[in-house]
This record gives C-alpha cells, structure tokens and sequence, in this order.
C-alpha cells in the first residue's frame, strides 16, 4: 500500500471565494441559470480565477464560434443538471447536487464562460418520480446532462440514450444508468467494480476485525442489497460475518434492547451497515449503549453528516468510523479545493454537503472536456475528449479516480466521530488517502442487475448509433 498525499498543494496556491449568484427565473419546478450578476452588488471575485485546487480553471474568455450542436452556439453552451428537491417523501433531496452546479456556472462564466462561450444552465426537479419528464425535456434542448443527481435515473436511462444525450452525472443509482453509453461520472460507482478501501484499513486499524464483524440488517431492499454486496466483499478477503440473526424493521422497532443484548450475545466487536442514518438505525445505537456494548461501528458515508453529529453530543456514537473517497470539510484549511467548494457554494447561499463536491468534480471534469474542444464542441468531441481522462480528483476534492474507462478509486481515508466533530483518523496525516492495488475488488456478475458487453457497457437500451469514442 502506499499514501497518495492527495490535496496538500504547494504554499500560496489559489483559493477563490466567489460573492456571486445566477439570475434564476423558476418556471414549473425548473429553473434557468447562468450569466447573471451578484448578490452583493456585483463582485467579480470569479473573474480573477486560474484554478480550483490543483486544477486549472477550465474557463476563460475566448474566440469559439460554430453552432456545432444541439444547444451550442457562438456565444451559448446550454447544459441541464439537477436533483430530486421536490420530492414529497424526502424534500430537499440531493438539493446540493444543483446549488453545486447553479453555483460554478456562474464561477465559470464570470471567468468568461468556456472558450468565450457562456454557459447557460436548465435546472430540472426530477422529484424522485418525475426522471423521465426532465430528461425528455433535456433531450429537446440541452447540449448535455451535467452533474445531475436523479434517484429513478434507471427509468429515464432509453430516453436518454434514445435522443444521444450525453452526460457527466453527479452520480447514478441504477445499474444501467450506472453502465450506461455516453455516460461520464468524476465519482464512478460501475456494478462490475467494487472499491473496499474501507475494509482493507479496517483490518489494519481493529484487529478483531476479521473474526468478530456481523452486518446490521433491516428490511430495507436498498440497504440489504449494499449489505449482500459488502458481504461478498468481506468473504473475498477473508472476513466471515458473524451472522448473529439482527434484523430490524426500518419502519421502526417498539424496544431495541432485545436486538443489542443479542448482538452482545453473539459476541459482536464490529457493526458495519449499508444503511443511513435513520431513525431507527439510532435507535439501535442508542440500545447498544445502554446494553453495555460498545463496538466499533464501520459505516458508510452516508454517516458523514450533521444529523448525526448533532445527535452525538452525549457521545454514544464515538467510535463511528466512515470510509470516505471525499476530502472531509474538516480538511479544508489543508485542501484548497474543499475550501473553495465550501467557499462557492458558500457565497451562492446553497447547501453543502458531499454530494455537492461529487456534482462540483463532474462540473468541472465537462468544463475541462468542453475546453478541450473548442471551437468544434460537439458531443462526439465531448465522449472523445471524456473518454482519455484516466486520473482524476476534481482539484483534491476526492481519490482519483478513472471516469473515462468508468472505474472506482482505489483509495479511501477514514474519519472517526468524537463529540460532535469529525476528524480523519487514517490515514494520519490530514489531506493524504491510503491506496492500494487490493483496494479494488470485482463483483460477482449475479449482483449486477444488468448484461454488460465487452465494453462494459449495459445493453439493455443499446442503440447501435449511441455516440463511442473515437480514437484521433
């Protein structure tokens, strides 16, 4: 294994803080952004740009012209993006996916857009159910899809295909979004490929780990099929589940003493869980502590987040540990490229979170294709030009990663809460991931939910005339 020192830039590097907003007119549940000014009166702060973290800016004036495609011209590149805010069963879903892109829109163009063409940004409310309407819109009338977070992408995936619209997601959920042609993530997370950073510094860091680890299970679909492929992934490297028989009701238990004095019984020094932070899920926790428990809990990201940080203040949940891929904001003062996001997103009144640092690296992985291409932007260009990039971090916001052959990262970094604060535990040294040629592992074809073919390429909604790289 080798540390990678990821985000620790050189003195004096660059970090933008950008007082601007986009001028937005909502029509329905979507809006329309790009070009406008700011909300403190006009700074320019996003003019004086020539980087983000260790990328330089992708922006700038230019002399581009040509309407090459759908949704280009001399002066305009129009892009949608999104979330699922609208959703009634969870509101505010994946909101900081768009505050995200909305806001480096207008970092972009206030540095003169991309080659002098400014960019102008479709955001759509796909609301958990409405994927299909957004991108049938999409495919009317934007260039492309970019850094957009749609829960039910899977069900939207033929329109998209259907029309050749490419994107650069912020990430995708279904299988066949996940694997879909012309399609581009900063963060990839393929079903063939299964990045298990996580357990590889579990078992250096706890060394019971390989023999008294047990999964939380609930009767959650989405949260046993992370469990099956965590499971699978333990099992490789020789880690067997204890199997102590806990399953709770993710609607809720009426007591979850009986499920810790069983796990306790068991002899459970690990927990680890695909699930989030609900209710229920700390509930548990809450049981555990009282049962005199006291295991290490291995999570997911999803635990990285200020709900539950806040309800850890009497101190029940310090020993969570959370295998991440991101850089944590606490690392900011140490990553100019956290800051930047935190101080972007910051200045344009959005919502910070992880998820928006995964929508800002895929922005920003298009801006750098669209660069790239020039004059001649068209999305044969772009699948090209996203197709060579082999290594990427957004700046030192993430691991790197491959998004131009769709593979994870192979390293990760783990953070422990204590309190109500987070704090990188491993490896040691702030700012730095630990890598690994084993930190990458492929999953069993079963576990898919879609038919790749030789390209890895789902072909479900395969169309013989979807646009591929071609070689130069």
């Amino acid at each position: 294994m080798k540390v990678e020192k990821i985000g620790r830039l050189a003195a004096g590097a660059l970090a933008v803080t950008l007082l601007a907003s986009c001028a937005s007119s909502r029509s329905g549940s979507d809006a329309t952004s790009g070009g406008g000014g700011s909300r403190d009166g006009g700074s320019t702060a996003g003019a004086s740009a020539t980087s983000f973290g260790t990328l330089p800016s992708p922006c700038g004036k230019g002399d581009a012209k040509g309407s090459t495609d759908q949704g280009v011209t001399d002066n305009e590149i129009r892009i949608g993006f999104g979330d699922d805010r609208g959703s009634t069963t969870a509101p505010g879903l994946s909101k900081e996916m768009g505050d995200a892109v909305s806001a480096m829109i207008d970092w972009c163009n206030q540095q003169g857009g991309i080659n002098g063409r400014k960019i102008r940004g479709d955001q759509y409310d796909a609301a958990y159910t409405q994927s299909v309407k957004v991108v049938q819109q999409a495919c009317k009338q934007d260039f492309m899809l970019v850094g957009q977070g749609f829960a039910m992408d899977d069900a939207a995936e033929q329109y998209r295909v259907g029309c050749k619209l490419p994107t650069v997601a912020g990430y995708t959920v279904g299988p066949n979004a996940a694997m879909g042609p012309m399609k581009f993530e900063a963060v990839p997370y393929p079903v063939d490929l299964y990045n298990i950073g996580a357990l590889r510094i579990a078992e250096k860091e706890f060394p019971n780990f390989k023999d008294k680890t047990d999964l939380l299970h609930t009767t959650s679909p989405a949260v046993e099929t992370g469990n099956a492929k965590v499971e699978a992934a333990m099992k490789q490297i020789g880690v067997k589940p204890l199997d102590c028989g806990v399953k709770t009701n993710t609607a809720g238990e009426s007591s979850y003493t009986p499920f810790a004095l069983k796990l306790k019984d068991c002899g459970a020094r690990n927990l680890w869980t695909s699930g989030s932070p609900t209710p229920a899920a700390l509930g548990l926790l809450e049981a555990d502590d009282r049962a005199g428990l006291k295991p290490t809990y291995l999570f997911e990201a999803t635990w990285y987040s200020s709900l539950v940080s806040q309800w850890n203040k009497a101190g029940i949940g310090d020993d969570i540990n959370i295998g991440m891929i991101f850089q944590p904001f606490e690392n900011a003062a140490k990553v100019p490229a956290v800051k930047q996001y935190m101080d972007i997103v910051n200045a344009h009144k959005g919502k910070i979170a992880l998820l928006g640092m995964q929508a800002t690296s895929s922005f920003l992985l298009w801006a750098q294709s669209a660069k790239a291409c020039g004059s001649d932007l068209t999305r044969q260009c772009m699948v090209n030009e996203l197709a060579k990039v082999h290594e990427w971090t957004g700046g030192g916001l993430h691991a790197p990663t491959d998004p131009g052959a769709n593979k994870p990262a192979s390293c990760a970094l783990m953070v422990r809460l204590h309190g109500d604060k987070y704090e990188q535990v491993f490896p040691k040294n702030v700012g730095e991931f630990e890598c690994g040629g084993d930190f990458v592992i492929k999953t069993d074809p079963k576990t898919w939910g879609t038919t790749l073919d030789g390209d890895r390429t789902s072909t479900k909604f395969l169309t013989g005339d979807v646009i591929k790289p071609q070689s130069s």
